[in-house]
């Protein structure tokens, strides 16, 4: 999203509007992130109240009527960030454009689908502005390096899970022919979900084996999702290290040309200038 020429006075009006909504530079670019920021949590916080009985009983027309505020005024920013930019569908389809399009559509829908206003929680979403706005950007290095490793985990992280499915659904049609429905397995699909509930270790307790080859059934895949639960966890470290490492042999000095800095450095141990 460039700049806009400055020879037209429509063009000198959005060019300084874009200089408020986008940039942090100018006092007023800051002051208007900032005010966006407070607003967010707040309308955040009028939407967790609300959905508390007590509360909404006593202030629910009150909340109902904040609610509808901040919804008509991030609207109009919406509006506004679209007539700002040089290409509005460019800001539209991305990411921080469609985070800002499902932050007000939830009040909208709720005229139609009552209760769906909950879903404007999404608006947390847009405090990820925070970084750009205070200039956090170790913060967002940071987050590169997580996502990085990430996608370079997804494909024996898609494997892992793949055999983990393969293996609730053989354990769950097992315990589905063990145990029956007399025992409260009364279909393949919810054994699955035993099988589950139970390989991740989380153990609701709503199903459980009665007979004694169901219970030594349960008792080895307890046993197997303690071992299961670190696969994940130790590809994605794995990667994680890589990529930090990469990270780190990547970075160089704008001054003296230097690499291999620590991922978290901000001199250069070399001049000592300050890294990127």
């Amino acid at each position: 999203m460039g700049s806009f020429p400055v020879n037209q006075p429509y063009k000198n009006w959005r060019s300084r509007l874009y200089e408020i909504i986008f940039g942090t530079v100018t006092p007023a670019g800051k002051a208007f992130d900032v005010v966006l920021i407070w607003s967010i949590l707040f309308s955040v916080v009028i939407v967790i109240l609300e959905s508390v009985h007590s509360i909404r009983s006593v202030y629910g027309d009150i909340l109902y009527g904040i609610e509808w505020f901040f919804t008509i005024l991030f609207t109009i920013e919406y509006i506004l960030r679209l007539i700002s930019v040089k290409r509005p569908l460019g800001y539209a389809t991305s990411f921080f454009g469609l985070v800002d399009l499902l932050a007000i559509l939830p009040t909208y829908l709720s005229i139609f689908i009552p209760g769906s206003q909950s879903l404007l929680t999404i608006r947390t979403l847009r405090l990820l502005r925070i970084f750009r706005v205070f200039k956090l950007t170790h913060y967002t290095r940071e987050a590169r390096v997580i996502m990085s490793a990430l996608r370079a985990s997804g494909r024996k992280i898609s494997v892992f899970i793949s055999a983990v499915l393969t293996i609730v659904v053989i354990i769950g049609s097992v315990m589905y022919v063990i145990e029956g429905e007399k025992n409260g397995f009364v279909d393949i699909p919810t054994s699955i979900y035993w099988a589950i509930v139970t390989l991740t270790t989380v153990g609701y307790g709503d199903l459980s084996p009665h007979t004694p080859l169901g219970k030594a059934l349960a008792s080895c895949l307890m046993i197997m999702g303690y071992g299961i639960i670190a696969v994940p966890t130790g590809i994605v470290t794995v990667e994680l290290s890589q990529t930090t490492k990469k990270e780190s042999d990547m970075r160089k000095c704008p001054g003296c040309s230097i690499k291999g800095h620590a991922a978290d450095a901000e001199f250069c141990r070399s001049c000592g200038k300050k890294l990127l």
